[in-house]
């Protein structure tokens, strides 16, 4: 079997700029993945690689378009009010879901890609389908919309209403599997690296109202399925590096304001993993790498 280094980029919304300073530190390093499997906005993060190439020219060009993510209120802090208007139907064509839409296209993520035009790198999608209660892969049929499966895989309510798709209702992937570990397994992952974005030191715990109580059952429901996944990797023999990463103090999901702290701040993460990692597997990694290069 051939070697399939995957880089799992997990959900986080905003906090997904901490990958973007991950994935640099992993290039500088010259660790490079064949696929990268993402979720939520870490299949956003993903998917602009895999278009503009895996490189440290589009990681800086990455990092720009967090800075104009910023500017574009992607993510509405008055989430009441978001879902009010979903309820009642009155969010029209200038809600989050047309405005991510229209930021996706604006930055080269247009409607007539498809996963087949993508070269250089596997690019696998994960989003969740709420009729089945399972996970949908996007990237293995090469016909299929990319940008359909980042809107699918990101369809975060109330903002970003469920996706109705022949028969299927698709959601968020981090519904199903925020750290997709075992979509990559099933995909052929070798290795792993996931970029892990999970933070709940913004859960009160001593708090029991309603709206933290659903917060906390999410949240035990996702450490529950990452730590499947973890195991799942662990039992097929498959190494798996994962890199926690989060900010000083906890990020809301919609706070896009601090891009270039959290890019800063996820490098700085990374690049400490990186130093700790015993130094024959980074090598048998390079070496790994040389001869691919080589053919």
């Amino acid at each position: 079997m051939s070697k399939q280094l995957a880089f799992v980029l997990s959900g986080g919304a905003a906090r997904g700029a901490l990958q973007v300073g991950a994935l640099r530190a992993l290039l500088e390093a010259d660790i490079r993945p064949d696929m990268l499997v993402g979720t939520s906005i870490g299949a956003v993060n993903a998917t602009y690689l895999a278009l503009r190439g895996v490189s440290l020219e589009s990681i800086g060009r990455l990092a720009e378009n967090w800075r104009d993510a910023a500017h574009a209120d992607l993510l509405p802090s008055n989430y009441l009010w978001v879902t009010l208007s979903a309820l009642f139907n009155r969010s029209g064509t200038s809600g989050p879901y047309h405005r991510m839409r229209d930021f996706f296209i604006a930055h080269g993520l247009t409607p007539d890609l498809r996963f087949g035009d993508i070269q250089g790198v596997r690019l696998v999608i994960v989003a969740a389908d709420l009729n089945c209660g399972c996970a949908v892969l996007y990237g293995p049929d090469p016909h299929q919309s990319v940008l359909e499966a980042v809107l699918a895989s990101a369809a975060l309510p109330p903002w970003i209403p469920p996706l109705a798709k022949d028969g299927q209702l698709l959601i968020d992937g981090g519904a199903i599997s925020n750290l997709p570990v075992e979509p990559a397994l099933a995909q052929g992952a070798t290795e792993i690296i996931a970029l892990d974005l999970a933070d709940s030191r913004d859960i009160p715990s001593e708090s029991h109202s309603w709206l933290m109580l659903l917060a906390k059952l999410m949240n035990m429901a996702e450490q529950r399925q990452m730590e499947l996944e973890l195991r799942l990797a662990e039992a097929r023999g498959v190494p798996l590096r994962r890199i926690v990463l989060q900010g000083e103090r906890p990020v809301a999901i919609w706070d896009f304001q601090r891009a270039d702290e959290l890019v800063a701040r996820g490098y700085d993460i990374a690049c400490r993993e990186i130093a700790g990692w015993p130094s024959e597997r980074s090598s048998r990694w390079r070496k790994w790498l040389a001869r691919l290069k080589r053919g």
